[in-house]
């Protein structure tokens, strides 16, 4: 069971991502000596199939690789590779791993792996930011009706864990916290609105974790249908007396809010303060 995002935040990253998910001709796996301290748990591990979502959840369901992430934050995703047919699997362990990118096409970078681990038949290929595992692939060779190598579980740090020159490409809106730190995209994450429902003019920002979490939208076109927005966006409005700086920040844009009132969010540029109401709940680009 994937970690699952609201569906207008998907939709935003799904057409985002879309736009920019090659990483040109550079090599899936690099050459080089594995981390000081690599993972050292089994490679095979039984993944249950849980009623439940959240981080542990995922964690669980993504098996090895769920184990092997070293997240500074909750991880992002994972869970079981889907299963391959005869010529969807690899000769090589490195072919598993690049059947991975065609099988399930992950939102993850798509080179800079490394062999972590390696048994018999299976390996731990990992993707390290300063070090540490961001991105974990398990790929197992002659699974149960699944000839060859293939993706067997795989797992992901918070994106904003990833670089900013991925997450930059892929069209994620990481935003900063008071101290310049990037806030997990768990926490906090904005985008256009998604193009196949025509409403890329207008905007939405997440605020919290789910199942908790608020979706909010600017819409100064007008492009949203009626009743999904609990109030009207406005544009040009004085900054509440009540309002508190969250710090957050992204570009020019810093985020405010007033605590006990979640029907709405403040947006502060250098052009005065936009209030962006709430989205109405169960209603999303579909």
């Amino acid at each position: 069971m994937r970690k699952r995002l609201m569906a207008v935040a998907v939709a935003v990253l799904v057409s985002a991502a879309a736009a920019g998910c090659g990483e040109g001709g550079a090599d899936i796996v690099v050459e080089g000596t594995p981390p000081a301290t690599p993972y050292g748990g089994p490679l095979s591990v039984r993944v249950p199939d849980l009623d439940e979502d959240g981080p542990r959840a995922t964690r669980i369901e993504s098996g090895a690789a769920g184990r092997a992430l070293e997240c500074e934050g909750e991880i992002h995703s994972g869970g079981a590779g889907e299963s391959w047919s005869e010529g969807d699997g690899g000769g090589t362990p490195e072919e598993g791993l690049a059947a991975w990118f065609d099988i399930e096409q992950p939102d993850a970078p798509r080179s800079g792996y490394r062999v972590e681990r390696a048994e018999r038949d299976r390996v731990l290929f990992s993707y390290d930011v300063g070090g540490r595992t961001k991105v974990a692939v398990v790929v197992a060779e002659d699974r149960a009706n699944a000839p060859g190598w293939g993706p067997e579980t795989s797992a992901s740090c918070d994106p904003a864990e990833l670089p900013a020159s991925f997450t930059d490409a892929q069209g994620y809106e990481i935003w900063t916290d008071e101290h310049g730190d990037r806030v997990p995209f768990g926490s906090l994450h904005s985008g256009a609105g998604p193009g196949h429902c025509d409403w890329q003019r207008a905007h939405f920002l997440t605020l919290g974790r789910e199942p908790d979490g608020r979706l909010y939208a600017r819409d100064p076109h007008g492009v949203l249908p009626d009743g999904m927005l609990t109030a009207p966006y406005d544009g040009d409005v004085p900054l509440p007396v009540r309002a508190r700086d969250t710090g957050h920040r992204r570009g020019d844009r810093a985020l405010w809010v007033v605590d006990g009132d979640p029907s709405k969010i403040y947006i502060r540029t250098p052009d005065g303060v936009e209030a962006w109401p709430r989205v109405a709940d169960g209603m999303g680009c579909r």
